[in-house]
């Protein structure tokens, strides 16, 4: 508002707003002003003078009236419909999931009662879900064993005698099963790796994840593989003396 009364300002005084006049002239010194069309006489000025005032008195003409339309736009108020509805929905921003963030928080734990598969994102990881890109066979305990309870027990001791700074994170019975979930050195830096394992009957179930993801910028693919987890599992089975079935040993 307060550019468009400054505009109006500065245009007034090319065109002020006439007052009713009569083609009689109330002063002998009065210059009587006539109509006339500017597009038919362009030279004649577009105002004449009272001599006692010397104000000039406004003739129309079309360019007066395009300065004066445009002025009154832009000084009108905004449409109404520019003003969002009290019952409109919220803006919301695009989801910004992304490998990186997805990183972050690698969900541990059984999924539906079972090991969880690796993530796709991560390729430090083995998994005997079949649902799992880096596979691996279930283990079976050779010569059975007294309880689900006594087979966690062999596991922690195994994984004490071949891993490094080993830490018990949970172990819990369930329906499906004994679970048990550790961190393990993960190869310095501080990086930590989580070991997983489900025991029902004479099968075990497992899952070796690292739990920091490497990524080299602007790539989206982490760097790793499941080498170093596949070499770990290998350590602990032959520790505890159970089959490990392979795809080399069926050959």
């Amino acid at each position: 508002m307060i550019l468009g009364g400054n505009l109006l300002h500065h245009i007034s005084p090319a065109f002020p707003f006439p007052k009713p006049y009569s083609t009689k002239s109330t002063s002998k010194s009065a210059i009587t002003c006539k109509n006339y069309d500017s597009r038919t006489d362009p030279k004649k000025n577009s105002y004449s003078f009272d001599p006692n005032s010397r104000r000039p008195i406004a003739i129309w003409s079309n360019n007066n009236l395009i300065s004066l339309a445009i002025a009154v736009a832009l000084i009108s108020p905004l449409p109404c419909s520019a003003i969002p509805s009290l019952n409109s929905k919220p803006f919301s921003l695009p989801s910004t999931t992304t490998p990186f963030s997805q990183a972050k928080n690698l969900p541990t734990g059984l999924e539906n009662g079972k090991i969880r598969p690796c993530p796709s994102i991560n390729p430090s990881c083995v998994s005997s879900n079949p649902k799992s890109s880096n596979f691996a066979f279930p283990w079976s305990i050779l010569g059975g064993s007294s309880s689900n309870t006594a087979a966690i027990k062999q596991l922690q001791d195994a994984l004490e005698k071949t891993q490094k700074d080993v830490k018990i994170q949970l172990v819990e019975d369930t329906p499906n099963g004994q679970y048990l979930e550790a961190e393990v050195d993960g190869g310095g830096f501080g990086r930590r790796d989580v070991l997983e394992f489900l025991v029902k009957g004479d099968v075990v179930t497992f899952r070796a994840m690292a739990t920091k993801v490497t990524y080299v910028y602007p790539f989206t693919t982490a760097l790793g593989d499941s080498k170093g987890q596949e070499e770990r599992m290998k350590q602990i089975v032959n520790e505890l003396g159970w089959f490990a079935p392979s795809f080399e040993s069926m050959d």
